[in-house]
This record gives structure tokens, C-alpha cells and sequence, in this order.
């Protein structure tokens, strides 16, 4: 039987609560400081470990206590507007007869998971009478399932921007720094929680009345399947973050050839019309007696641009 608890004054510290048979999870979405008294009185948490729940700048351990194993983790939640992944932290307090999670509320895949338990009773009795170690496996795989659309977000883009690279009339630069900067967040997410669940397996047994041994191998799976494809693309991004520079300078020395093959035409025309001009202003009866010097100065301002071009091309600037 299931019991679901919602006084008022659990509503305002934002506690939920599902009690089946000898087990009872306790849910906390967005704790405040106001959640310290609460946790410390019925609970008797290290005040450290209340503290590390509260806090938003915490690394992904576990800690070991008698009668209660204390966890926090990390999950991905993308952001559409900056196209960039944002680490949320949630924690987990989990004993012989409780689980107690705390979490920001945009985690949605730990409030649906608590509401499919909360409504269904075939499911409050196949998560919760294993005991709060297999309730804690239950939330892992759901809160790990939530992550993949992220992954395959990062996949299509990935797959997506190969075209934009090689294609001149698209600057892919802006493009490829928010994809790898969102590929370095999930990374810096994903491994140290690798790295959590297998020290969390060893620590987790003690509180589940079944050997979870195979449910955390699959986990391991797929955390494995996850970093190797994180691992993957960052391999990708690089290659296209050396493809784009080496396209963009040549793309930039082709512009550069054009404005030196301009200037190689235009400043054997300026000098030549320069001097000109200081001969007219000196000595202008001759220039009106000499009308063929025009010719002379198309067959100079001709002789000096081609030996400019001349030059360039062997010091292979053009």
C-alpha cells in the first residue's frame, strides 16, 4: 500500500513524499536553505553533507556513513538559446528504509519518474520493494535515458556541420566553437559520472534486497557507449576545426592575391601620373608641345605593372 504525503508545510519546503510497504522515497524539488532543519532533524545528515546537497559548485562523489550513503551526480539539461548543454547537480541521500532526493526542478526526468510512481501502484511495487538501492538504480537509468536526445542532438549537428565547412558561402567558425564547447560540457557531465557509478556499485549493495550487479553492467554499458561517442565527435570537431581554418586562410590569401594584384595595376599608375603631373606643373609648354608623352605614359605605367606582376609571381605572393 502507498501513501503519498503533501501536508501544507512539506508543500512549502517542496517535499513530496511515496511510502510503499517498509520503504519511503522523499522527494525535493528546488531545497532552500529552509530544507537544512527539516533534513537534520529527521534524518540526523552530517550537516557537511546537507550543505553539499544545497550548494551548486559540488564535484559527483560518494560518501560512506553507517547508516546512509550520501551522492551527488550530474545531469545535462540543453539550452536552446546559447546551444550549449548546462550541468545541473542533484543529490541523494539513501538508507535501510529512505531515499532522499533533492534536485532543481528542471530535471524533469526525476519529477515524471516520481509521478509515474505515484499514480501506479504495479509500479511503486516493482521499484520500491527491493529495497532504496534498487529504487536509487531505477532513477539512474531513467535520469540516463534523459540524456540521449542530448547525445543525438550533438550527432545531427555534428553530421550537420561537415556540409557547412566545406561550403565557401557559409562561415562555419561560431558554429563549430558553441559545438565543441557544448561536446567539452557533457564530457566534463559524463566521465566523472562513469567514474561515480562504478565506485557507487561497490558501496549501493548493502541497501537493495537483490544483487544489482547486472543492472549497474548495463548502466557501465551504456556510460561506455556514451563517452566513446563523446570521445568520437570531439575527434570530428577537431579534424573540421582544422578543415575550417585551412579553408578560411586560403579563402583569406585568395582575397590578399586580388588586393595585391590591384595595387601590383594601380601604384605604377599613380606614380607614373604622380610625376607626370609634377612635370605639367613645371614645365607645362613642353607638355603641350610633346602630345605623344600620353603614350609614353601608358607604355610605362604598362612596363612597371608588368614587371610588378612579374616580380610577385616569383616570390609566389600571386
Amino acid at each position: 500500500m502507498a501513501v503519498s504525503a503533501r501536508n501544507p508545510e512539506k508543500k512549502q519546503l517542496n517535499i513530496r513524499t511515496i511510502t510503499w510497504g517498509e520503504l519511503t522515497w522523499v522527494d525535493i524539488t528546488d531545497p532552500t536553505e529552509d530544507i537544512t532543519k527539516f533534513l537534520t532533524e529527521k534524518y540526523n545528515f552530517h550537516p557537511m553533507d546537507i550543505e553539499d546537497a544545497l550548494s551548486l559548485r559540488q564535484l559527483s562523489k560518494v560518501e560512506e556513513y553507517p547508516s546512509y550513503l550520501f551522492v551527488i551526480f550530474h545531469l545535462l539539461k540543453y539550452d536552446k538559446t546559447t546551444k550549449v548543454s548546462i550541468r545541473k547537480q542533484w543529490s541523494a541521500f539513501l538508507g535501510d528504509k529512505y531515499l532522499v532526493t533533492l534536485h532543481p526542478r528542471e530535471l524533469s526526468a526525476l519529477d515524471e519518474f516520481f509521478h509515474d510512481c505515484e499514480i501506479n501502484e504495479d509500479n511503486r511495487e516493482e521499484y520500491f520493494s527491493q529495497g532504496s538501492g534498487y529504487l536509487l538504480y531505477q532513477i539512474l537509468d531513467r535520469a540516463l535515458d534523459s540524456y540521449f536526445p542530448i547525445l543525438d542532438k550533438i550527432m545531427n549537428l555534428t553530421d550537420a556541420i561537415e556540409d557547412n565547412v566545406f561550403n565557401e558561402g557559409i562561415e562555419a567558425a561560431q558554429e563549430l566553437s558553441t559545438l565543441r564547447r557544448d561536446i567539452i560540457t557533457q564530457r566534463r557531465v559524463m566521465f566523472p559520472t562513469r567514474t561515480l557509478l562504478v565506485e557507487l556499485e561497490k558501496k549501493v549493495k548493502r541497501f537493495s534486497k537483490i544483487d544489482l550487479t547486472v543492472y549497474f553492467s548495463d548502466l557501465m554499458d551504456h556510460m561506455n557507449k556514451i563517452c566513446e561517442t563523446l570521445d568520437e565527435n570531439t575527434d570530428i570537431i577537431e579534424v573540421f576545426k582544422d578543415a575550417d581554418y585551412l579553408l578560411s586562410s586560403y579563402r583569406a590569401n585568395r582575397g590578399i592575391r586580388v588586393v595585391v594584384v590591384m595595387l601590383a595595376l594601380g601604384l605604377p599608375m599613380a606614380i607614373v601620373f604622380g610625376l607626370y603631373a609634377a612635370y605639367a606643373a613645371f614645365f607645362e609648354t613642353a607638355t603641350k608641345s610633346s602630345p605623344g608623352i600620353y603614350f609614353i605614359l601608358v607604355a610605362l605605367i604598362i612596363a612597371f605593372s608588368s614587371a610588378t606582376i612579374l616580380f610577385l609571381r616569383r616570390k609566389h605572393l600571386i
